[in-house]
């Protein structure tokens, strides 16, 4: 396996560009998401809880912030994805009286915002999942090869943190014509209900992706599994059984040194590139079945029916933890591009002080280099909120990881210009 120290990436550390930094009221910034232009990769598009929006027109070393705004209310949870015409869809949780946590309407729907011209502007937005009293919550989505239809799944809660045996979470997926206003009446995707309890027992971590002919995949984690489940006729029907495609040993919900609780819940893609693994299916995510944190994957490439072994992606030794991953397939060149923290250069497991990595294979999952993408550590404190993901994006060699960075008690959004030669 091929693969790349940290200390001899850092000689080779991309430029970092901050996006924001807390200004000292508010919600500070994190759960960063971020997508570019497929057509144009110079058009990047960007958001950060609670309501953030970033814009930029030169691939990423410029950027514009602004605020989301809609009549449903922005309230977190941040999914920015593009579609293959150029558009960009900002999803997230609903707040509809504008009252936060004080208010029994917060939650009650996940919104679709559009913009049609680069992240200028943005529609009111559309709702999905609207079923008082319960919550909707841990939203994703991903827009289908054509353009013509988006997708989202996310988990309900009967109700947020509940501690009765009567409720439960499930994991629901709706579809939306390329307005993202009007949306499908949710059909229940995961057979097994979890607990509401926000843990290893409740079902969590839906996100979606669209194959080659326009199957709907998602994967998602409950107990010590990762379940995934697909749809062929673009997401009306989904399979009379959910597979388990691999074990998440010790469960999504993590805890690290100085960040508290960390999710290492699946991510899910497809090759869209016409190279030689298009469709092929890759999941994502962490766990700690070495004892410390990994980064793990899997492939099909038959629609899900049987699965590659377990690969670890971090090219590191034992006892150091990397945490926060996602991941993305570049649609042009069939890249896949895996962006985690990593602690790997500490003298001692003990040592809190974090890097950035990004993994990247140029042959379907075989050899990966590790290329470390921040040009400084931070050392977080434990004391912050500080978000549930991070997010990367990629086109045509351009690479867009973004991630949440923690200095003296502030959180601040970065991203790194890394981008690759070209293929030979």
């Amino acid at each position: 396996m091929a693969w790349m120290t940290a200390s001899a990436a850092l000689a080779q550390t991309p430029a970092n560009v901050q996006l924001d930094v807390w200004s000292g009221t508010g919600y500070q910034p994190c759960e960063p998401s971020i997508a570019m232009d497929p057509n144009n990769p110079n058009v990047v598009v960007a958001g950060s809880i609670l309501d953030n929006v970033y814009r930029s027109s030169d691939g990423g070393a410029t950027w514009t912030k602004d605020k989301l705004t809609s009549p449903l209310g922005v309230f977190g949870d941040p999914c920015v994805v593009a579609g293959p015409t150029g558009d960009f869809y900002f999803l997230h949780l609903s707040d509809p009286e504008g009252k936060g946590w004080s208010s029994d309407a917060l939650l009650d729907r996940i919104v679709c915002q559009r913009s049609k011209n680069g992240g200028k502007t943005w529609s009111k937005g559309g709702g999905m999942g609207l079923a008082p009293p319960k919550d909707q919550d841990k939203e994703w989505a991903v827009v289908s090869p054509d353009g013509e239809s988006i997708h989202a799944c996310w988990t309900q809660f009967d109700k947020y943190g509940s501690e009765l045996p009567g409720d439960s979470t499930v994991i629901l997926c709706s579809s939306s014509n390329a307005k993202g206003k009007v949306w499908s009446e949710p059909v229940r995707v995961s057979d097994k209900a979890g607990d509401c309890l926000d843990g290893d027992g409740t079902a969590e971590g839906a996100v979606p992706a669209v194959g080659v002919n326009g199957e709907v995949y998602v994967a998602w984690a409950l107990g010590p599994w990762i379940y995934f489940d697909k749809s062929l006729d673009a997401g009306r029907t989904w399979s009379q059984e959910d597979r388990i495609v691999a074990d998440i040993v010790g469960g999504w919900d993590q805890n690290i040194d100085g960040i508290g609780r960390v999710n290492g819940m699946p991510v899910t893609v497809v090759d869209h590139s016409n190279g030689p693994h298009r469709g092929r299916i890759y999941i994502n995510w962490t766990d700690t079945r070495n004892g410390d944190s990994d980064v793990w994957l899997t492939h099909s490439d038959d629609g899900g029916e049987t699965w590659s072994p377990t690969q670890r992606l971090n090219t590191d030794g034992p006892e150091r933890d990397q945490f926060f991953t996602w991941m993305t397939i570049d649609p042009v060149r069939g890249d896949v591009h895996v962006v985690f923290y990593d602690r790997r250069h500490n003298e001692s497991k003990e040592d809190r002080s974090t890097h950035v990595v990004v993994a990247s294979s140029t042959d379907g999952a075989e050899n990966w280099v590790n290329r470390t993408v921040s040009e400084k550590a931070f050392v977080p404190e434990g004391r912050l909120f500080f978000g549930d993901y991070n997010n990367i994006a990629a086109v045509d060699g351009h690479v867009r990881p973004i991630w949440t960075h923690e200095e003296n008690e502030v959180l601040s959004v970065w991203t790194a210009l890394l981008d690759l030669d070209p293929k030979p």
